[in-house]
């Protein structure tokens, strides 16, 4: 990071930008002068084409915003004129495929029947992103409908754009052959842009997974706020009652300055509308910090033999620091949690989606049934089938009391029998698992989620772990994820 600052560059001069360089100091270095926007955007851009494309290429972007100069000189005469609208100014940015942005780019949210779909309007997050002053670079590639296309297919696919490839799984001296494979969570193009250094930060999606997994998989930072916290307005919707945008960043420092230009309420999202208690309280120390360790059926389920070490060694690290480690700190629900099958994906999926579908016809579908049909007549376009389209298609609806049951026993499960009770029992601050061993629960329950990088396990591969409370609880759980994270060995 230190290259940002060394000399103020000429307006040609390209951009000494590290992969490593966190959003904060590549606003930091715009504001003090040694950097401009145009200089960073155009630094992101080329570096965008050249590991993006080809048959070696990451694959990760899929679109390139045409206005991300302009509106990076926009920024920079901004900074001339001495307005500065916060850290991000001038911070280039990529945005997952199923946000939309009126920026001439598609949002199919990775399918082929959409693939054409130029959104109407852009979401209250890329608008709030464009007021904080960022610079948005484009879109990135996402498993197809956030995942919810076929169950056997991998998190790396979508129709739209083939394969993600890995950027750890490129890099030599590293594991080889790494990839996005099933369940590994649908913001994948945002991890690897991030990983890869193709931007700033990113923003992704989460529903149950898509944020935290592909962080973690990808050694980066992922948050996910609670539901609520974020507005969904302009974002393709998968699961309603669990759906959250956040960041994708390489610090929680970065995820924080994300969450604050983004988050806030938005009346075309009346989730956000919720008010919860004032849990921002200043500091960040491990000392006397309470850290729950949910084991049954939870960290358990992750913690094959080349993993145990190194959460032990987290937790020794922890310990060490002055946090008590309350472990375990088991979640009651926790067994009947692990086994419960739901209707709520597939029944919000199907009844959210056409109501988006049906009010801007895109591509000229008007439901879940004309992407089904047109999958059928194009079958090279689903080369895994659509197995959980067509089981959502034949939902019937959210006033279906089976629906009602099923949602109802979701929140009891996650939240009241789960997150809450082993909070309360174990007196913890947060909750900590390793990999996404929680995301089931934190999905369900709405809660809040830091996903944060802890080295590597015994074969070498990405290991972390993930931070989470309570729904409400965001500012908590990026208080003790910073702190954490601090102690951890840096990516």
């Amino acid at each position: 990071m230190a290259g940002l600052h060394r000399k103020r560059m000429s307006a040609d001069a390209p951009a000494p930008i590290p992969g490593a360089a966190s959003a904060r100091a590549v606003g930091a270095a715009i504001a003090a002068g040694t950097l401009t926007s145009r200089q960073a955007t155009g630094w992101y851009l080329e570096r965008i084409a050249r590991l993006n494309h080809g048959p070696a290429g990451l694959n990760c972007v899929r679109s390139v915003s045409p206005l991300a100069l302009a509106q990076a000189d926009a920024a920079d005469a901004e900074l001339a004129a001495g307005r500065r609208r916060g850290p991000l100014h001038g911070v280039p940015f990529l945005v997952k495929d199923n946000i939309f942005t009126v920026d001439g780019c598609p949002a199919s949210a990775g399918s082929l029947a959409l693939a054409g779909f130029v959104p109407p309007y852009e979401a209250t997050l890329v608008r709030r992103l464009r007021a904080a002053g960022a610079v948005l670079l484009g879109k990135t590639h996402m498993t197809e409908f956030a995942d919810f296309v076929s169950d056997t297919m991998p998190s790396e696919f979508s129709g739209v754009g083939g394969v993600v490839r890995h950027p750890l799984g490129l890099h030599a001296g590293l594991h080889t052959g790494l990839r996005y494979g099933r369940g590994l969570g649908s913001s994948v193009g945002s991890a690897a842009a991030v990983a890869a250094g193709l931007c700033a930060f990113a923003i992704g999606t989460e529903t149950q997974n898509s944020i935290q997994s592909p962080a973690l998989h990808s050694a980066v930072t992922g948050f996910k706020p609670g539901v609520g916290r974020v507005s969904r307005h302009g974002v393709v919707p998968l699961v309603p009652s669990q759906d959250a945008p956040g960041p994708l960043t390489l610090s929680v420092d970065d995820a924080a300055l994300v969450f604050d230009a983004i988050a806030g309420a938005d009346m075309n999202d009346t989730a956000t509308l919720a008010i919860y208690p004032d849990d921002d309280v200043a500091g960040a120390s491990l000392r006397g910090l309470r850290i729950g360790i949910p084991r049954r059926f939870v960290a358990d389920t992750v913690l094959q033999p080349g993993r145990e070490a190194a959460f032990a060694h987290v937790l020794s690290l922890l310990a060490g620091a002055g946090a008590v480690i309350v472990d375990p700190c088991d979640l009651p629900s926790a067994a009947a949690l692990h086994e419960v099958r739901s209707s709520v994906f597939r029944t919000e999926f199907k009844d959210s989606l056409n109501t988006l579908l049906g009010a801007l016809h895109p591509c000229g579908m008007t439901s879940l049934a004309d992407i089904i049909d047109w999958n059928r007549a194009h079958p090279a376009a689903i080369p895994y089938g659509q197995s959980l389209l067509e089981a959502a298609n034949a939902t019937a609806g959210v006033l279906a009391p089976s629906y009602i049951a099923d949602r109802r026993r979701d929140v009891v499960l996650s939240l009241d029998d789960g997150i809450h009770a082993a909070l309360r029992a174990g007196r913890a601050d947060v909750l900590l698992v390793p990999m996404a061993a929680a995301a089931k629960a934190s999905g369900k329950a709405g809660a809040p989620v830091v996903a944060l990088p802890a080295g590597a396990d015994a074969d070498g591969l990405p290991f972390g772990v993930t931070v989470l409370a309570a729904p409400g609880q965001d500012r908590t759980v990026l208080r003790a994820a910073a702190a954490i994270e601090a102690l951890l060995s840096r990516r």
